[in-house]
């Protein structure tokens, strides 16, 4: 009886540590995401060869994290911010989950119409988690599915997936275990710790930061409270010995651009124009984020597990914004936030994963943000698994592991809204790319631009005229993807219809 006793005893402790074996091995992830990053606001070049910016810009960090994984350099987002949170969140195409502008008050279109179109109803509330929500997107949340599958969840910084008094407005809501500092709005009110990160001031109510009051008045940059925030978060879980996905979301280096005080004066001392030095500052603020989220991974002795995926969340604002002022160029690409351009949807991606992931490796497959639900998943072994929502995205893990794939697959952007300010690509449109072939579509005047990325990434020669065969073929694309998921499209205010699909613009 005393043997058959220690015995049982004996297999239930190899059963618990077999099972506490196997959850140690599951990699802990970080998704740090930047806002307003451009493709080229780094000393990283993602180009075939460096340019003036790769030099103006001091990012030792994500140099390091390149040096250790693999950087992308045909990787996308949405042109802007919230359409590439929800489709990171959702694993769906802007085009299906209908949240193609971004948001901030309950059912109330954040810009105006222009005098030539109307926006459809568009899910001005972002996305949600429970049914009842109207004029959001019902889905099911990337960090629900890795809660359900073991994981501590925790989300730091800018959230911005659902307007205010939403569901979705508060990432506790979307399957995060802690929330620190996110909620309905997509730009601080200020960086400064002695201006209480805006809180207090009536003019910023809205944008206030939200759970930081312990570095109210202090010398502290928003950056480095949330990365001390971070960090307090990962090891409260790393003494638990479950893993986590961390959601790092910084604020910057999106509007107000305001310098880091830490890095600003020596490119002032460079003679850099003011806005722009304040703008470096601040890139050069969050690489020291990653650094330092970096150095607490080796600090903890679990960097070797745990992956780490960079991206931002558009391109930079390179078009003059409502205060008047513009900070960062794309070039070679064009344009920027707002835009179909590359420079408003090419973005820097690395990914390190390690014993998984070549140091120091590159791969010219063309990525989607829609991508990182499936992958982020398939990395933290997650298979099975059910959705309320359609996935558009596809897993990138093979391609992780050292495949690398054809470009054959067609990628889509549709903003059938207005932003703001003016520049090339800047309209409402819709787009796709196929291989090396770009289409955009031009709502107000049903017109196209084609362009050849690989003769010509910066889009510089419209070639409609010379290519119609092309034109047809990627209208056709187009128009199929936009039928197939129900795209909405602007209505006319001219004719009073609504407008028309590529393909019978054409025809």
């Amino acid at each position: 009886m005393k043997a058959s006793y220690l015995f049982s005893v004996a297999l239930l402790f190899l059963f618990l540590s077999c099972n506490k074996e196997t959850s140690n091995e599951r990699p802990n992830i970080i998704v740090f995401l930047v806002d307003d990053m451009g493709w080229q606001d780094t000393s990283v070049p993602f180009w075939e060869e460096r340019t003036p910016f790769n030099d103006l810009y001091q990012t030792p960090n994500m140099e390091r994290l390149a040096r250790q994984g693999m950087k992308f350099t045909q990787a996308y987002s949405c042109s802007v911010c919230s359409p590439t949170r929800v489709s990171l969140m959702t694993g769906m195409n802007a085009a299906r989950h209908r949240v193609t502008n971004w948001t901030l008050r309950k059912n109330t279109q954040s810009v105006r119409d222009d005098e030539f179109l109307q926006q459809p109803e568009w899910n001005v509330n972002g996305m949600s988690p429970v049914e009842g929500t109207k004029r959001a997107v019902l889905a099911t949340p990337l960090p629900d599915l890795l809660r359900d599958g073991g994981y501590k969840t925790i989300h730091v910084g800018k959230a911005h997936l659902g307007a205010i008094d939403t569901p979705g407005s508060d990432p506790l809501n979307l399957g995060f275990d802690i929330n620190i500092a996110g909620h309905a709005a997509g730009a601080p009110g200020s960086y400064y710790g002695e201006q209480d990160f805006g809180n207090g001031n009536p003019n910023r109510t809205t944008w206030a930061v939200p759970g930081l009051s312990k570095y109210h008045g202090q010398d502290i940059y928003l950056t480095e409270a949330l990365t001390l925030e971070a960090i307090e978060a990962m090891d409260s879980v790393v003494q638990t010995e479950k893993p986590f996905f961390l959601y790092m979301a910084h604020y910057a280096v999106h509007t107000p651009i305001q310098g880091d005080t830490r890095f600003v004066q020596k490119y002032y001392d460079a003679g850099i124009d003011s806005t722009e030095a304040k703008y470096a500052s601040m890139i050069e603020g969050m690489d020291k984020s990653l650094g330092d989220l970096m150095d607490f991974l080796e600090e903890k002795g679990i960097d070797k597990n745990t992956a780490i995926l960079f991206m931002s969340d558009n391109g930079g604002l390179s078009a003059v914004a409502r205060g008047g002022e513009k900070h960062t160029h794309n070039l070679p690409l064009s344009s920027g936030k707002g835009s179909a351009h590359e420079g408003g949807i090419r973005e820097p991606m690395i990914v390190k994963w390690p014993e998984k992931v070549m140091p120091a490796s590159k791969s010219e497959t063309q990525v989607i943000i829609e991508d990182f639900f499936p992958t982020v998943l398939e990395i933290a072994g997650i298979e099975d698994y059910q959705t309320k929502q359609d996935i558009d995205g596809v897993s990138i893990v093979d391609v992780l592991e050292g495949s690398e794939r054809t470009n054959n697959r067609p990628l889509f952007w549709h903003y059938p809204n207005r932003w703001g300010p003016s520049g090339p690509g800047i309209a409402s449109t819709s787009t796709v790319r196929s291989g090396d072939w770009k289409l955009i579509y031009y709502h107000k005047d049903r017109s196209f631009e084609l362009f050849n990325l690989k003769e010509d990434i910066g889009e510089t020669s419209n070639l409609v005229k010379s290519q119609p065969d092309k034109l047809k073929e990627l209208a056709r694309i187009l128009t199929d993807y936009l039928r197939s998921v129900d795209a909405q499209m602007p209505t006319d205010k001219r004719t009073g219809s609504v407008v028309e699909m590529p393909i019978d613009a054409i025809e």
